[in-house]
């Protein structure tokens, strides 16, 4: 299994940015897909999910308006579009695939990419 994520990239504050994550070697219709985001000296946090049971969204609280998951199971895609940016969103981006349809916390992933590096300037 692969999870390779993309599209990170440094950008102003209140810029915007669209991470990509292609996904193989899994039944991709039947992951539910997730972002996390990990800071230097920090723990990995959740962001954002999408389940493959219905298309269910969630999102931590300080992104949700901002960021947008969605996913395409005919290219095994899942996307983080990410608007009105700032430096607290600076991180590692990463995706994960998970079997639960509602999966808790990052313990319920079974599979995680490498990352990309998202960087925001005041």
């Amino acid at each position: 299994v692969q999870l390779q994520a993309s599209g990170g990239g440094s950008v102003q504050g209140g810029g915007s940015l669209s991470l990509s994550c292609a996904a193989s070697g899994l039944r991709f219709s039947l992951y539910t897909m997730a972002w996390f985001r990990q800071a230097p000296g920090k723990e990995r946090e959740f962001v954002a999910s999408i389940s493959y049971r219905d298309g269910l969204t969630k999102y931590r609280g300080s992104v949700e308006g901002r960021f947008t998951i969605s996913r395409d199971k005919a290219k095994s895609m899942v996307y983080l579009k990410m608007n009105t940016l700032g430096p607290e969103d600076t991180a590692v981006y990463h995706c994960a695939a998970s079997p639960f349809a509602r999966p808790g916390d990052g313990r319920q992933y079974e599979y995680w990419g490498q990352g990309t590096q998202v960087t925001v300037s005041s």
